[in-house]
């Protein structure tokens, strides 16, 4: 989708070809923006119009400017404090479960049933490589082969590896308290995936048994 700030740059080209005398301020230019995307959409059965409005995390990285350390520290940190952890500290589910959902890229189109999440696939593979048999898999994240393997748990109750399933939970659930602009979706907190669904995807990456890690 385009940002807020594209839009308003083609705004100006037109100020400009109408051969306008005065420019409107970047504010101005943003509520036109924010009409025009508006404008171009339509509710369509589970699809609604609300799904371009942006979070205050999403309008911080709509820009085409990195954002300032003290910024990017405060939106991880607004990030970090939405995350739900899993009730009774249950962080694992079925690795063979995970796979499905890594597999599965549908959902939340104005053709599906609802945009409940146990109708949502997490179409892991859309952007990570996982398992070394596939051969066709997305590059815009890095690959997660061998990812529990590689951080030393050994088995998925192993208390040592507290840390990187903390980290792991936590990624998946809302990925901006870790990296500010992350193009990774925010699984738990936009409802895309339910924490029972998040489960078997931390099974996926970090059970010694599955075939990530194997």
């Amino acid at each position: 989708m385009a940002s807020s700030k594209n839009v308003s740059m083609a705004l100006v080209g037109l100020v400009f070809s109408a051969g306008c005398a005065v420019l409107p301020s970047p504010q101005e230019l943003d509520v036109q923006g924010r009409a025009v995307m508006k404008a171009s959409f339509r509710d369509q059965s589970i699809a609604k119009v609300n799904r371009i409005d942006q979070d205050p995390a999403q309008l911080a990285c709509s820009t085409d400017q990195p954002l300032a350390p003290e910024q990017a520290k405060k939106v991880e940190a607004d990030s970090l404090a939405t995350i739900v952890w899993p009730a009774g500290g249950r962080y694992f589910g079925d690795w063979r479960e995970g796979e499905k959902l890594a597999q599965n890229g549908r959902g939340m189109t104005w053709t599906d049933p609802s945009a409940e999440p146990k109708d949502n696939g997490g179409n892991c593979y859309n952007c990570h490589e996982i398992d070394r048999k596939e051969i066709s898999f997305g590059t815009i994240g890095p690959s997660l082969w061998n990812y529990g393997k590689i951080r030393g748990v050994k088995e998925v109750a192993d208390p040592a590896a507290a840390p990187v399933v903390q980290y792991t939970w936590g990624k998946l659930w809302n990925s901006k308290a870790y990296v500010a602009c992350s193009n990774m979706p925010r699984f738990g907190h936009a409802k895309v995936l339910d924490e029972n669904q998040i489960r078997h995807l931390m099974a996926l990456l970090l059970d010694p048994a599955s075939p990530v890690n194997r």
